[in-house]
């Protein structure tokens, strides 16, 4: 796992399809689904490791985080806040 470890809040939206959860964060672009509430948190937890892993081992940390929004404040990478996160209503034509 990494080495240096750096402490962050990360927004995470946890939805419930058919009988499983999924956790998705838009700051990583990344999700992962679990049977129960915990084993997502769990998964998602371990996803996030991995993501930024591999990242830092692909020596891409600042290409990745900086498409994402992140921002570099001195020597750490802040992730975007989520200002707002409403259903919005949608108009389509109907599929009948």
């Amino acid at each position: 796992m990494l080495n240096n470890k750096l402490l962050f809040k990360l927004p995470v939206i946890i939805t419930k399809q058919n009988r499983r959860f999924v956790a998705y964060t838009p700051a990583l672009d990344i999700s992962t689904s679990g049977k129960t509430e915990k084993d997502v948190k769990n998964k998602f937890v371990e996803l996030v490791n991995l993501f930024l892993e591999e990242i830092i081992e692909a020596n891409t940390v600042n290409d990745i985080l900086s498409e994402l929004g992140w921002k570099k404040v001195q020597k750490t990478w802040v992730p975007p806040k989520v200002i707002a996160s409403p259903y919005v209503n949608i108009k389509i034509p109907s599929l009948i």
